[in-house]
């Protein structure tokens, strides 16, 4: 059964409001299972939408996708190109398989995934604004070893559990406008917030009288930052266009404000309980440290023949090495990504046979993070792909289902180091609309 517009546009507007509730509640939680989140500030997670991701990621040289307004924030450039009011939201799903040789662990993690909206301000020019998720911090590992006594050569187990959760959420305003036929130029402002735990205990499994203790530091980070972008528009023949794309950040400083809780306890390690902390817990509130972003740039292309196909690549580089918490330095690498993708349409004026209608995306993904274990790069593959499918419309507004789905992987076996396979899906909810229409009276 297929709504009827004016029953839809109520539907995505409950849809809407329902996600805006929960939104700032959902994106504090953790939304990952991974080792490699330990680092720096987290998993980053890329900002591009449903349809972007299903391409690989390109995002710097898009500007319209087809006929449909599409809010691509990761160049705000492209916001020129918005000529119907826009919001899309969205959520993700991630299913990861972490093996450590011998080892297997499976983890699922569901989340809101953003919020955004795009407003034309001219027939020139547009605003674009929103929340999305900037980091993602959660992981669980143990490592085990054996303390030898010399003196009467007997040994105790120790283990060392190490455990952090939390991520960094971002809204955001930016504006972009068309300063020629060829030539867009556009800038985002945004404020990051969010808390990242850390814990890492020391447990003696063997001794149920043994003092165990755990050291707890939680950092409430906060900061402005801002980017900007350009794409230059080249009309070729046939109804086609070439976007070359650049984007790129201004090197931020943001605020740290931490705590750190040291604890004793004991154990009961058939059932896992834990006593209360014995004796009073030591406690060093408000130290402060100032975090030096790194400059994340990108330069990419799209060649789009309109509403038949598209294809495009970027190329990211960002230098993680000046990144730093405070006075430390904590040893992360430069990094850079490489996606290529595309998107087929095989008839958008097709009358009869809906998947005639049906965009279908793909893409391939490659980046070399900026972690860095025992001399060894974390690096990371995927393949990408998804559908665009629209729905009923009426004239002044038109919806979309985008989903996509990411299947990867990150890490390796060798050097003691754990892989990471995952299937990463997204599922976003585009919606054009006409506002703000001037009344005309006879």
């Amino acid at each position: 059964m297929i709504l009827s517009a004016n029953k839809m546009t109520k539907t995505f507007y409950s849809i809407f409001i329902f996600f805006f509730s929960t939104t700032f509640t959902v994106f504090a939680q953790p939304t990952t299972s991974s080792p490699y989140s330990k680092f720096g500030l987290g998993d980053l997670v890329s900002p591009s939408l449903p349809q972007n991701k299903a391409m690989g990621g390109i995002s710097v040289g898009l500007r319209k996708l087809g006929s449909y307004s599409s809010i691509n924030v990761a160049n705000p450039a492209s916001y020129s190109s918005i000529d119907l009011t826009t919001f899309d939201m969205g959520a993700g799903a991630s299913f990861r398989q972490l093996d450590a040789s011998s080892a297997y662990n499976n983890n699922v993690n569901m989340n809101l995934s953003h919020i955004v909206f795009g407003v034309p301000v001219s027939k020139k020019s547009a605003i674009s604004f929103g929340l999305l998720p900037y980091s993602e911090m959660g992981y669980q590992y143990k490592n085990s070893s054996t303390l030898v006594n010399t003196t009467d050569n007997t040994s105790t187990s120790i283990d060392y559990i190490y455990g952090g959760d939390g991520g960094l959420s971002k809204v955001y305003m930016g504006y972009g406008i068309l300063l020629s036929p060829h030539l867009s130029v556009g800038v985002n402002a945004a404020y990051l917030f969010g808390n990242l735990k850390q814990s890492k205990s020391t447990e003696f499994p063997q001794d149920t009288k043994a003092l165990n203790s755990r050291q707890e530091a939680s950092s409430g980070i906060s900061g402005l930052s801002m980017d900007y972008g350009v794409q230059y528009i080249i009309n070729t023949l046939s109804k086609s266009k070439l976007t070359i794309g650049y984007a790129g950040t201004i090197s931020d400083k943001f605020t740290a404000a931490g705590s750190t809780k040291s604890s004793v306890y004991r154990k009961n390690f058939s059932s896992g309980d834990e006593s209360i902390s014995l004796g009073t817990p030591y406690t060093l509130d408000d130290t402060s440290s100032e975090l030096s972003m790194p400059i994340m740039q990108t330069i990419g292309f799209a060649f789009e023949k309109a509403n038949k196909f598209l294809v495009g690549a970027d190329f990211s580089y960002a230098q993680w090495s000046n990144f730093r918490w405070g006075a430390i330095n904590p040893g992360l690498n430069d990094s850079y990504t490489v996606v290529v993708g595309g998107q087929v349409t095989p008839n958008v004026n097709a009358i009869s046979g809906y998947f005639k209608l049906v965009d279908y995306r793909f893409g391939l993904k490659y980046n070399k993070t900026f972690v860095n274990i025992n001399n060894t790069s974390i690096d990371q593959y995927a393949v990408t792909l998804g559908l665009g499918l629209p729905l009923a419309a009426n004239r002044l507004a038109f919806y979309k289902i985008n989903f996509s789905a990411e299947i990867g992987m990150r890490g390796r076996l060798d050097n003691g180091l754990v892989r990471e396979n995952y299937v990463n899906l997204g599922l976003g909810f585009t919606i054009n609309d006409k506002w703000f229409i001037k009344p005309k009276f006879d």
